[in-house]
């Protein structure tokens, strides 16, 4: 297979803003400078991705689409957004999908109970800095969310990576609700009166987010979700070298010891378990047999396999394979 550093065309100062007289100024938008989102580093993210990956990861940039990312657990489908993300040297933004979350919660949360506390308060309620009632003016309780901050950050000429990962862990409703803002990267504020408007603008689309989301195939995506996405499948390779890679980037540096983890990783991805492990779980046990120094020749008996197997039937058939159990 062959393989590539990401490598992508473009690439963004993190702390380059657009100029003055080429902001939006669109009388409908409400650029608010306290909600200017704060310039976060992204750290190094070692990433060795194939170049069909590569390939789709510049499509979506190029399209201004989601990429949607499926595989195997542990095979790198979070970290991408990282890895991209420090690749660009952009900010990069995160939701992790719960099954409680809604799609207002990428946009942005209203803190109704606090600001009714607030209010109740009266005269003894917090004050602003020209010493108003703090509860008078909603935005103080407006919280925005990751692909809120994206959008919003778009408006001062900055561009943002947004990961939304494990989006199937949601209600069935929650990509249906995120159709408009996906195609228009635009939201309103509803709550707020005066009209809270945020777009990114329609005649710079490099400052449009670039979005991953994860699905683990538990629970089928609409279709009018998955026509606004670009879609890729990461295939997890049963190559020595690939893992031999891998390990290396993460300084795994014990070459036996790897060698070793490799062929019982690739041994235990043959037979028919219900989990088999992936990267995640091979990074994992190298690194603690590494820490403990476990002699490579003891591997066999699969020392700790509760960090590979996470299924007690997949361990057993796994330490009858291997003739430990």
């Amino acid at each position: 297979m062959s393989r590539h550093l990401i490598d992508l065309s473009k690439s963004y100062d993190r702390d380059k803003k657009l100029p003055k007289d080429q902001q939006i100024e669109d009388p409908k938008i409400t650029p608010v400078p306290e909600t200017d989102p704060k310039m976060q580093n992204v750290e190094r993210e070692p990433y060795y991705p194939d170049k069909t990956l590569v390939g789709d990861v510049n499509l979506a940039i190029a399209l201004g689409r989601p990429l949607l990312l499926q595989g195997h657990p542990g095979c790198g489908k979070t970290r991408l957004a990282h890895a991209v993300a420090f690749a660009l040297k952009l900010p990069l933004e995160e939701c992790y999908i719960k099954s409680t979350s809604s799609a207002r919660d990428l946009l942005y949360t209203y803190d109704a109970v606090n600001r009714l506390y607030d209010a109740q308060l009266g005269k003894d309620s917090p004050k602003d800095e020209n010493g108003n009632p703090r509860s008078r003016d909603i935005r103080n309780y407006i919280h925005f969310g990751p692909l809120g901050k994206a959008i919003i950050r778009a408006q001062y000429g900055r561009r943002s990576v947004v990961l939304i990962d494990e989006i199937d862990k949601a209600d069935i409703d929650f990509p249906n609700d995120l159709l408009l803002e996906i195609d228009q990267m635009e939201f309103c504020v509803s709550e707020a009166s005066d009209g809270m408007f945020f777009k990114v603008p329609e005649d710079k689309p490099e400052l449009r987010p670039i979005v991953f989301v994860t699905h683990n195939e538990e629970k089928a995506l609409p279709t009018a979700f998955l026509r606004r996405c670009i879609f890729h499948y990461i295939e997890l390779p049963e190559d020595e070298q690939y893992f031999q890679d891998i390990l290396k980037m993460h300084d795994k540096k014990d070459v036996n010891l790897n060698k070793k983890a490799i062929d019982v990783l690739i041994r235990l991805r043959k037979l028919d378990l219900l989990k088999k492990p992936g990267l995640s779980e091979l990074l994992d046990w190298v690194g603690y047999l590494q820490a403990v120094e476990k002699p490579e020749d003891e591997l066999e008996e699969l020392p700790y396999i509760g960090v590979l197997l996470k299924d007690r039937m997949d361990q057993k058939r796994a330490l009858k394979e291997f003739g430990s159990g």
